[in-house]
């Protein structure tokens, strides 16, 4: 046993050594390579211009963990370690910047997290030059229309999501206050792109009273085509000749998108409308019934209809008090490179979310992932600061699909209390509706009724020590059919957080299982048990370097990073990060 552990423990070293070594070899690679650039630029010039980089690593060490479900993957399974890195190089002179992206990935759980993925290659490179009123990008581009309902390459790395649009950019200043800008290319697809073309237009501009007016508009319109490729579109022929006579739908190779937006600002008020349309095309609606000429009919297919999105929002700030107002309605707006990329994989757009941003663990467990075949929503948030010491902030929203079937409902309660540099406390209340069915693909499971209240003290016993502590409970409601709590059942969660500034920060945390649900973990026996999911972190910073080690035992859940969501199963084990700019 003491052999075997020692094995172990030698294993991991290696790995840990295999992996640094690995990503200083490949950054030492991209610096000498910059450097020599920027060194052979200098033997001409006196202004060479300026080097910047980042570099972002993670590390995971799995450990099997049959009772919580992290397990039957290769990673737990044989792999054991998994790594992903990322190193970006830039340079930049006067108008003309250049960047480029290594990305590494050995055996990560990033694209798909019951699966391991391998490779390495340049994720993204771009060259960017400006020449009086003219703007051009070539490479991997980063942009959007309005609030990108029918366009918005971008990324969220800790979702593998990464559209940035792999072609070209110009952008000409009309006016001082107007621009227009038109671009084509492919979308990414890790190192490759998607086969189907994308090209776009878009124009905007500002228009004020004046200098004595108190309003404003900022006025937009922007179009999208995209052609779909010869593969796809055979795909399609194929899958569609086996519809039966009233199932089977016209396929075209080009759909075309618009959207107009303004946003009119008159004194302490700011409203933002866009209304999008998306011309007919096929996608795939897994809801719809799919008939079968021997019976058994089954849901999923392939369906052809138009797309609409309207969206909304009125703000006012002033007097202690803001207010926020969105409204969005959306029917049929997938918008893929092709119809048979699902999730979240080759979106050419992003629909803005209609909840708020929960940091809290027990509060962030249920997300409302953004429903695109159809999804009425609304959200208020009341904030009211009565003085510099209080400050109270209400939110409500509200989602439901196109049947005014109930998908999502949470009310959030905070007040904050402060005292100047000494210490402030946040106290508050959430109460959730969650569908369980719709978000997590989880059929029969009834509506999740969530009570959350929560807590947070952070004290600063001096200039450079604080210590923080959070305290969260979840109640949930009753599954009358499995005679059990909803879901995993009720939670505790207790977090310590001690920080010494400017270097260190010492954080512990256990999320418990205080009354086992429907989904918790069973025993030998077959009997719901109580599980603790325990986490431990250490973090250095150095100036511009952060590091971290953890050890962390989580539960199946939603993970969402920027309103794009998608379920992840339990994790079980350490993580090593580094973080560096330059």
């Amino acid at each position: 046993m003491v052999v075997t552990k020692i094995n172990n423990l030698s294993q991991t070293i290696n790995k840990v050594k295999l992996f640094f070594m690995g990503t200083l070899k490949v950054s030492l690679k991209l610096f000498l390579f910059l450097l020599l650039c920027q060194q052979s630029v200098f033997a001409q010039d006196k202004n060479p211009g300026k080097i910047s980089g980042s570099l972002e690593s993670n590390a995971n060490f799995f450990f099997k963990d049959a009772a919580i479900g992290a397990n039957n993957t290769p990673q737990y399974e044989h792999q054991l370690f998994g790594a992903d890195t990322w190193l970006n190089v830039s340079y930049l002179k006067n108008d003309f910047e250049a960047s480029v992206r290594f990305d590494f990935f050995q055996n990560s759980i990033l694209p798909d997290p019951k699966n391991s993925f391998t490779d390495e290659g340049i994720g993204r490179w771009y060259v960017r030059k400006k020449v009086n009123k003219l703007d051009i990008s070539v490479g991997h581009i980063y942009d959007q229309i309005g609030s990108g309902i029918i366009f918005r390459a971008y990324e969220e790395r800790p979702l593998f999501i990464d559209n940035a649009l792999l072609g070209a950019r110009v952008s000409y200043d009309l006016a001082p206050d107007w621009k227009i800008k038109a671009f084509t290319g492919r979308q990414k697809n890790v190192f490759d792109t998607y086969k189907s073309n994308i090209r776009g237009l878009n124009l905007e501009g500002y228009v004020s009273g004046g200098e004595d007016a108190n309003w404003s508009i900022a006025p937009g319109f922007g179009a999208v085509a995209r052609t779909q490729s010869g593969t796809s579109i055979d795909q399609l022929v194929a899958e569609i000749s086996t519809y039966t006579p009233q199932d089977t739908v016209s396929i075209n190779y080009n759909t075309y998108a618009f959207t107009l937006y303004n946003t009119l600002s008159v004194g302490a008020f700011s409203w933002y409308v866009e209304g999008a349309y998306k011309s007919p095309e096929v996608f795939y609606d897994e809801y719809a019934i799919k008939h079968n000429p021997v019976g058994g009919d089954s849901k999923g297919k392939f369906v052809r209809a138009p797309g609409t999105v309207l969206y909304t929002s009125l703000s006012y700030a002033g007097h202690g008090v803001g207010i926020s107002v969105e409204g969005k309605r959306t029917e049929n707006f997938k918008f893929r490179t092709n119809p048979f990329v699902l999730l979240n994989r080759g979106a050419i757009n992003f629909l803005p979310p209609m909840t708020r941003i929960n940091s809290f663990r027990l509060n962030s467990r249920y997300q409302a992932a953004t429903q695109e075949l159809g999804e009425q929503a609304f959200q208020v948030d009341i904030s009211y600061r009565p003085s510099k010491k209080l400050l109270f902030d209400l939110n409500f929203s509200n989602i439901t699909d196109l049947n005014n079937q109930l998908l999502y409902r949470e009310i959030h309660l905070t007040g904050t209390l402060k005292k100047k540099r000494k210490w402030h406390l946040l106290g508050g209340l959430q109460l959730q509706t969650y569908n369980q069915e719709i978000y997590e693909v989880k059929p029969g499971y009834p509506l999740v009724e969530a009570v959350i209240p929560f807590a947070e003290f952070l004290y600063k016993i001096n200039r450079k020590k604080a210590i923080r502590f959070e305290a969260q409970y979840m109640s949930v409601g009753q599954d009358v059919k499995a005679n059990a709590k909803q879901d995993y059942g009720d939670w505790a969660f207790g977090l310590v957080e001690y920080t010494i500034a400017p270097h260190w920060t010492f954080s512990a945390s256990d999320m418990y299982n205080i009354t086992p649900g429907k989904n918790s973990p069973t025993d030998a026996s077959g009997n719901k048990k109580s599980v603790h999911y325990p986490r431990f972190d250490i973090y250095y910073s150095h100036k511009a370097n952060r590091y971290s080690i953890s050890y962390v035992k989580q539960v199946e859940g939603i993970v969402c990073s920027g309103g794009i969501c998608r379920l992840e199963p339990a994790f079980s084990g350490i993580k090593l990060t580094v973080n560096s700019s330059f």
